[in-house]
């Protein structure tokens, strides 16, 4: 249950930022907005590190995959991208169109066991299920 209530969190927080973000990019630019983004989250990620532990920040560099590092750098592009779409199309259907993007994505990661995830069996029903909210999204953005 604490995951269901983290993630709606995490996808209403998300929804919020975006146009957050994109209003902050109108007024002044792209580059401006994501880089406040990530300043001012890694300006609150290192006060949450000095209030609650201070673990080892070199064991950073003891991840393994490497590749793995580069979340912050994926993190960048996600911004950009959801400030130009939500600007573009709109809070509801930017927002639709990148929940059904990571659900295919995040379906055949576990399909082909990508990135140290457990492998996971093909299963109609999944497909069904994004096809269904494919087709949602087509009734919503469906105009007379």
């Amino acid at each position: 249950m604490w995951g269901i209530l983290i993630a709606l969190v995490s996808g209403a927080l998300m929804s919020i930022q975006g146009v957050f973000n994109t209003e902050v990019t109108k007024q002044t630019s792209l580059w401006v907005s994501t880089g406040w983004v990530q300043l001012s989250a890694f300006l609150v990620c290192i006060l949450a590190w000095l209030v609650t532990g201070r673990e080892s920040v070199s064991a950073l560099w003891q991840t393994d995959p490497k590749y793995t590092l580069l979340g912050g750098v994926i993190g960048a592009f996600i911004t950009i991208t959801v400030i130009q779409s939500m600007g573009s199309l709109g809070p509801a259907k930017a927002a639709m169109l990148i929940v059904i993007a990571q659900l295919a994505v995040a379906y055949v990661i576990e399909l082909f066991g990508w990135f140290g995830v457990d492998r996971q069996p093909f299963e109609w029903r999944k497909v069904m299920g994004m096809l269904i909210a494919i087709a949602g999204i087509v009734i919503f953005k469906w105009e007379n």
